[in-house]
C-alpha cells in the first residue's frame, strides 16, 4: 500500500472513529421490576385454590404507545408541548411494559397465575382485567400524574368491579427520576387492582378508592 493510499485509509479510519463517538447512548429502562416504595399489604387468603386472571392489553393515548419516553419540562412553553426521547426508551412499547408489569405484580401480591384454560376445571373461576391509562403527564424533576381505570370480571357469574384512581408522584432529578415516578405509580396502581381482584374472589364488594364515571 502506498503512502498516499495508507494516508487516506488512516482519515476514513478517523472520521468513521469520530462518527461512532458522536452517535448518543440509547438507554433503556422497565417497568417490571419492584418500585423502591414498599409494596402495600393486601388482603390475605386461603392459597390452596388459585386464582387465574387474564390481563388483557392495557389501552393507552396513541401518542404513548412507543417505547420512548415522552415527557414535558418544567419550562417548557407552551404548556402542551411534549418531548419524545429517542434516546431514553422502554424495553419495549409503553402499553407492553404496563401489561407486563401488572401481570407480574399483581400475580406477586395475590399468588394469582396468568390465565390457562387448560389448567382450569370446570366452573373453576377466571378473572379477566382490562387496565385503561386515560390520562399520563411526566414532567421531569417535577411529577408524573396518571389515571387509570380497570375493570374485573368474573367468568363463571359475571361479576365485576369498575374502578378508577388518580397518582401524583413527585419527582426529583431527570429522566431516571421520571422512571421511578412511573414505577410508583405503576405499584399503586396494582396494589389497589391485587385486593379488588381479592375482595371478587371472596365474595366481597370492591372497595374502590373512587369509582370509575360513567
Amino acid at each position: 500500500m502506498t503512502p498516499l493510499a495508507r494516508g487516506i485509509l488512516g482519515m476514513i479510519t478517523a472520521l468513521l472513529a469520530a462518527g461512532c463517538a458522536s452517535v448518543p447512548e440509547t438507554r433503556f429502562y422497565t417497568l417490571s421490576v419492584p418500585s423502591e416504595s414498599p409494596e402495600r399489604k393486601v388482603i390475605s387468603r386461603d392459597s390452596s385454590t388459585p386464582i387465574f386472571i387474564d390481563i388483557l392489553p392495557i389501552s393507552v393515548p396513541e401518542r404513548l404507545a412507543r417505547p420512548q419516553l415522552v415527557v414535558r419540562s418544567t419550562g417548557a412553553r407552551p404548556e402542551a408541548q411534549l418531548f419524545i426521547l429517542e434516546q431514553d426508551r422502554w424495553s419495549s412499547a409503553f402499553n407492553y411494559e404496563l401489561r407486563d408489569a401488572f401481570a407480574a405484580g399483581i400475580a406477586r401480591q395475590t399468588g394469582a397465575v396468568n390465565e390457562a384454560r387448560s389448567l382450569r376445571t370446570p366452573g373453576q373461576p377466571g378473572y379477566r382485567i382490562a387496565i385503561e391509562l386515560s390520562q399520563f403527564d411526566a414532567i421531569v424533576g417535577d411529577r408524573v400524574q396518571a389515571r387509570f381505570g380497570w375493570t374485573i370480571t368474573r367468568s363463571t357469574d359475571g361479576r365485576s368491579a369498575i374502578c378508577s384512581a388518580r397518582i401524583t408522584e413527585p419527582v426529583t432529578g431527570g429522566i431516571e427520576g421520571v422512571v421511578k415516578g412511573t414505577q410508583r405509580a405503576v405499584a399503586s396502581v396494582t396494589a389497589d387492582i391485587s385486593k379488588n381482584l381479592i375482595e371478587l374472589d371472596m365474595g366481597r364488594a370492591a372497595s374502590c378508592i373512587r369509582p370509575m364515571n360513567h
